[in-house]
């Protein structure tokens, strides 16, 4: 219920356009040196500079996508932002033109999700987007967000950008959700041989801390093309034998969305990794790479960073809650929204019964239920629910406001629960989720750039 992801990261630039005064003083300077029409006013007037061609003078297009365009400065923007950022991470900078390129592949794809969402609903308006950026600000540890939006302009970040950027990565998320992660199936039989090869392994099992590099081979690509992308990844498997930073390469030479940080996939249960992966990765010590594997996606480089023992009993405080919520929409305001929440907090803390309240007013699916969610745990329910029932004591009832309207929340009790057993096949299925998901959305990423008219005109403005 309510399950909300969201990964974020800021991008800035700026850039003026200051040929433009140099321009209009070079038409002054023509309209002095022509030959003055003696029926004309005594008056010189400047002739109006159109901006359109102006633009084409300081600007030009490096990739047609369907009906949008990348342009140079767009792609010079991205690469000041990436090449500060690559710096920040004290990640070693790929060759220029490479790394030129692999940004405009990202912005390609990027647009091509814009593309998508725009025709498909998939939107992100500001209220939303307010409520995400101000908990980015509380996850900075910043009291406000007037605070956090003057500590990103001290550091030269546009503001407007950066809210941008973060609109984008929503719209992203939420397209995966719909498009890959809602139509994953795992069934109990995958999660039973999961925990069952998990016990083969020693019972405890390893996790593993991996980064890689993704050589994308295009759908019912031809001979030719496989072996280009082969010999990519041979070529960068290479550099890596010849000491090079296995960040630096990922970030020139990996197709896959993490390649910008280094190809870093994060904490991995052993037995979540396919089999044919796992067979080349347990030989290895911390800072070793495999060779060049094949998987459905295209070639991958695999680097183990570190080993950890996966298992202890898993303790976890669950809360028995219950709430009401009253949606926001483009008939009911926000402010509306809150009216009404308040007024039926109001009405509770008088004597009214929740559970009828719930019944009557609520706009959830557990309104029937008397608004009851039954036990909830830990990152169940988003951010902004858990913030405020976790402040709440049994008894207690208190208003939040989320992505999908105002709720009034009850705790009715808390509960210390081993969920170790629970949490195993959860952890199973999530393991197993994540590297279906990763194969799925690569594939929905290909399939819509086979779909998609693709012009490069990068070569054209260098």
């Amino acid at each position: 219920m309510m399950m909300y992801r969201m990964t974020v990261f800021a991008l800035i630039c700026c850039a003026t356009f200051a040929t433009m005064p140099a321009a209009y003083a070079a038409e002054m300077a023509m309209e002095k040196q022509a030959v003055p029409d003696i029926n004309a006013p005594n008056k010189l007037t400047p002739q109006r500079i159109d901006p359109q061609k102006q633009v084409a003078v300081i600007d030009s297009v490096v990739a047609v996508v369907n009906d949008d365009v990348v342009t140079r400065q767009e792609l010079d923007d991205r690469l000041r932002t990436v090449v500060r950022q690559l710096e920040k991470q004290g990640t070693p900078l790929p060759a220029p033109d490479v790394l030129e390129k692999q940004i405009l592949e990202r912005m390609i794809s990027d647009l091509l999700q814009a593309q998508f969402a725009k025709e498909s609903g998939v939107r992100v308006d500001d209220v939303q987007l307010d409520l995400a950026i101000t908990r980015i600000a509380q996850q900075n540890k910043f009291p406000s967000l007037a605070e956090f939006r003057a500590k990103l302009e001290a550091e030269g970040v546009d503001f407007k950008k950066f809210r941008e950027e973060i609109r984008s990565e929503i719209i992203s998320t939420r397209l995966r959700e719909r498009e890959v992660e809602s139509k994953l199936i795992i069934s109990d039989t995958e999660v039973d041989n999961y925990l069952a090869n998990k016990a083969k392994m020693g019972g405890e099992g390893e996790e593993l801390h991996l980064a890689h590099i993704l050589v994308v081979v295009p759908e019912q690509a031809s001979a030719e093309k496989i072996k280009a992308a082969r010999d990519k990844a041979e070529q960068a498997l290479a550099q890596l034998k010849g000491g090079a930073d296995f960040a630096q390469v990922a970030a020139g030479a990996s197709d896959a969305k993490d390649a910008l940080k280094g190809g870093d996939i994060g904490w991995r249960p052993g037995d979540s990794i396919p089999q044919l992966f796992m067979n080349e990765l347990q030989p290895l010590q911390p800072g070793q790479t495999t060779a060049v594997l094949r998987s459905p996606s295209g070639f991958h480089i695999l680097k183990l960073i570190e080993k950890r023992s996966g298992s202890a009993p898993v303790v976890i405080i669950q809360t028995h809650a219950r709430h009401i919520l009253i949606k926001t929409s483009e008939i009911v305001s926000e402010s509306e929204a809150k009216k009404r929440i308040m007024e039926i907090k109001q009405r509770i803390e008088n004597g009214a019964d929740f559970a009828e309240q719930a019944k009557r007013y609520s706009q959830d699916g557990s309104a029937q239920q008397g608004g009851d969610l039954d036990w909830l745990s830990p990152g169940q329910t988003v951010p902004e629910f858990e913030e405020v029932m976790n402040k709440l004591q049994p008894g207690m009832i208190g208003a939040a406001q989320s992505q999908f309207g105002w709720h009034l929340i009850q705790v009715i009790e808390r509960r210390d629960t081993d969920v170790s057993a629970q949490q195993q096949r959860q952890q199973a299925r999530l393991a197993i989720g994540t590297f279906k998901s990763d194969e799925l959305y690569q594939d929905w990423l290909r399939q819509l750039r086979d779909r998609a008219f693709i012009e490069y005109r990068l070569e054209q403005n260098q």
